[in-house]
């Protein structure tokens, strides 16, 4: 153990690690030590024998960050850290529901829903309620769903806050009653439940409420700026007797009933999540909801070269609202930044892959090289150089490998087992792989356990009452028994070992095996991950259960994903890379229209948030920095002038190095192209349309008519399905469904789309 835990910190972080008082603010820019702040407060008042390791409750918003604390305090401690509770948001209350489970109608092995759980429950109570004629999808219903859960409304309140003259919003809140009843009836909560139900569970009983703000003495939030409402109100119930200035000590022990002290971190400059409604103001009223509270600013930075910091600070400092900061470092001005303009995405993505190549050449990791961009519709061309020049990498936040559709079965098969309650599950995997099981035998089943008021399993045990024929019969009395004999298996086996029986028994593996579809090898190696995995979870947690086991995986995030040691370059979204560093970061997509993004411009502190999106961006960055743009981009098939990001022109000239492309004033792009020759002057390019400082080309699609179910190509939201049409010619009219869950009306003849 570290007896001296104070030596290596600067002032203000000693400040901040031994601060003793009801509530501490720690405002800690990008790269200023904020987790070693932390784990040392923590450290610190164990050591000082301030606080039991049971009574500090830390929380964080990743997995891997809860991760990283953890091992940090055990570094410092050893084994005296092992009874705290270092969790994400999710994961804290997921344990609390757990332990707490049955006072809310719930069996303690309930589920826990993911997005694509959601979205499939969702989907088929639009198609049976017959919203569909609504022309409702399951993305853009569940994000409202979600929305309201993180503003902890339920159903019924839900029904208040609509336009009861407008058919969607009633067919909307019609489902989100039918989805809270299947939830419940199923014994699941869904990831926006894991919060809601436990600040509900604290209103609703006060003394397990006080149980755990007796408990927790100490109670530190990571990234606090990103909390939502329900969120904050989780902190605040957890933290009432501190807040309460009418709290008593205990007359035996002169203790308070709660916690001692709240601590947060956070930085409003790093706010960035407002779109799955984060508020700034909780950070900012921190000293109004604790009274008594103290500020300790952390400026000093440990990642970054200064001209990285001194960009950092130029482009941020520019939002008018925000606390003073300026992050400076000791280690050096470093290298320039790099301002590169390309002609178009090709001649982007060609130079940033021979940078990278360059880089490598000097010994620098693929591992520590990223490529971040504001949405992913930037990706594919860079990955085509990529690929042709054979550097490896990962795209971070794609498809999930928990989302394959092999895996999402082979899970059904576990939740089916571990919570025989959840009728999804069992529906999902009735007729996987196929046993002839039709949709029409499914809702026979359903009304069957409707009608008697049982679960969906128990009504595959009843099937020979249905005259079904003796072939179907026998199929579902198979599958019955398949589910029981693994549940039996539970007794003695290992999660593992139930897994590989499960996929083996039903005849899911070998279905994949014998298949002759190149893809299904995949999938049969994708299995074998999985069970790899369960493995290694074992190893980790002997004593858990399936239902943990399923809860545990569910609540990965997108950067939990990220394999350091992987040797690949990483790309990835600016949302995504929030918490991550690198020695080399390159921002591609530096246009106005594309960062800031043109729909930041239609909404209140949009392009604030945006210049905070660039800011987190370049404060990934430990040692150098490159800024790409392209003068024009074809992105699905229409091609569009941009002009350079407006945030470019807040940077310091005397630390950018600028490469590539210019748009001079003589009409003419010159510059140094890569392959290109600098020598001859190029026509400058003539957009035909500005909008909202965005240089647009207006299409024409008089020609195209789209039909329900068409897929498109939007050049800002990606790609979609036609839900539905109106009008004809050049007067159509689409409303699109986005894969991102938005939902779009296109006038067809000038919207930037392309049917694929």
């Amino acid at each position: 153990m570290n007896q001296n835990l104070l030596e290596g910190l600067n002032p203000q972080q000693v400040a901040a690690v031994t601060h003793r008082g009801p509530g501490l603010l720690i405002v800690a820019g990008a790269g200023s030590g904020k987790t070693k702040v932390l784990t040392h407060r923590i450290a610190h008042l164990l050591h000082k024998k301030e606080a039991w390791p049971s009574q500090i409750l830390a929380i964080t918003f990743t997995n891997k960050a809860a991760s990283e604390m953890r091992d940090r305090v055990h570094a410092l401690l050893g084994n005296v850290a092992d009874g705290m509770w270092i969790k994400t948001f999710h994961s804290a209350c997921l344990q609390i529901l757990r332990r707490e489970a049955e006072l809310l109608g719930h069996d303690k092995n309930f589920t826990v829903y993911d997005t694509g759980d959601t979205r499939a429950l969702i989907k088929r109570l639009i198609r049976e309620s017959g919203s569909d004629i609504e022309g409702l999808k399951p993305q853009s219903v569940a994000a409202r769903i979600s929305n309201a859960k993180n503003e902890l409304k339920d159903s019924q309140d839900f029904y208040s806050m609509i336009d009861s003259t407008n058919p969607k919003d009633r067919a909307i809140a019609d489902i989100f009653t039918r989805y809270a009843n299947e939830l419940r009836k199923n014994n699941a909560f869904d990831f926006d439940d894991l919060i809601a139900e436990t600040v509900y569970l604290f209103r609703s009983f006060p003394n397990i409420a006080a149980q755990y703000q007796k408990r927790f003495r100490h109670i530190l939030v990571d990234e606090y700026q990103d909390t939502n409402h329900a969120q904050y109100s989780l902190i605040r119930e957890l933290t009432k007797p501190i807040a309460d200035a009418h709290n008593e000590p205990d007359a035996n022990t002169g203790e308070l009933a709660g916690p001692s002290a709240i601590t947060v971190v956070g930085d409003s400059d790093q706010s960035i999540y407002a779109f799955r409604g984060a508020d700034m103001r909780n950070i900012a009223e921190f000293a109004k909801d604790f009274p008594g509270s103290e500020t300790i600013l952390l400026e000093q930075n440990y990642r970054s070269t200064q001209n990285i910091l001194s960009a950092a600070n130029a482009v941020i400092s520019k939002n008018f609202d925000r606390p003073e900061k300026n992050l400076w470092t000791d280690s050096g001005d470093g290298e320039k930044i790099i301002s590169f303009t390309g002609l178009d995405e090709r001649a982007e993505a060609a130079y940033v892959v021979d940078q990278i190549a360059e880089l490598h050449d000097l010994s620098v990791a693929y591992r520590d090289i990223a490529i971040l961009y504001r949405t992913n519709a930037l990706s594919p061309s860079l990955e085509a150089e990529l690929k042709s020049q054979r550097i490896p990498y990962q795209v971070i936040g794609g498809l999930k490998f928990y989302e394959r559709k092999e895996i999402k079965d082979a899970l059904a098969y576990l939740t089916s087992i571990a919570n025989p309650r959840d009728d999804e599950a069992v529906r999902r995997i009735l007729n996987e792989p196929s046993r002839g099981i039709g949709e029409k035998t499914e809702l026979k089943i359903a009304e069957l356990a409707r009608k008697e008021e049982i679960s969906f399993r128990q009504a595959l045990g009843k099937t020979d009452t249905l005259a079904l024929g003796p072939k179907l019969t026998n199929s579902l009395t198979s599958f019955s028994k398949l589910l029981n004999d693994l549940d039996a298996m539970t007794v003695e086996s290992k999660i593992a070992e139930v897994l590989s029986a499960a996929l083996n028994l039903s005849g899911y593996r070998g279905a994949l095996e014998d298949s002759r579809d190149p893809q299904d090898e995949a999938r049969v190696d994708n299995l074998d991950a999985l069970i790899g995995q369960v493995f290694e979870y074992q190893r980790q947690n002997p004593d858990a259960t399936i239902a943990e086991y399923l809860a545990d995986i569910t609540l990965a995030a997108a950067a939990d994903e990220i394999d350091d040691d992987s040797g690949n370059v990483s790309l990835m979204t600016l949302h995504t890379a929030k918490g991550l560093e690198y020695d080399v970061v390159f921002l591609v997509g530096l246009e106005q229209g594309t960062l800031p993004h043109i729909r930041s411009f239609d909404e209140p502190g949009g392009v604030a948030e945006e210049r905070r999106l660039l800011y987190v961006g370049m404060t990934r960055a430990r040692g150098r920095l490159y800024l790409t743009s392209a003068l024009q981009r074809t992105l699905f098939g229409s091609t569009t002038a941009f002009l350079p990001s407006s945030f470019l022109g807040d940077i310091p000239p005397e630390i950018l190095k600028t490469e590539g492309a210019e748009r001079a004033s003589s009409g003419f792009i010159t510059g140094g192209f890569r392959g290109m020759g600098s020598s001859t002057p190029t026509p400058s390019l003539k957009p035909k349309t500005e909008i909202a400082g965005a240089i647009r080309e207006v299409r024409d699609n008089s020609s195209l008519q789209l039909a329900v179910g068409d897929r498109i190509q939007h050049s800002d939201y990606g790609v979609g399905t036609v839900s539905s049409t109106r009008g004809e010619g050049p007067k159509q009219v689409a409303e699109v469904s986005f894969d991102t869950g938005a939902t779009k009306s296109l006038v067809v003849k000038i919207a930037p789309i392309e049917k694929l």
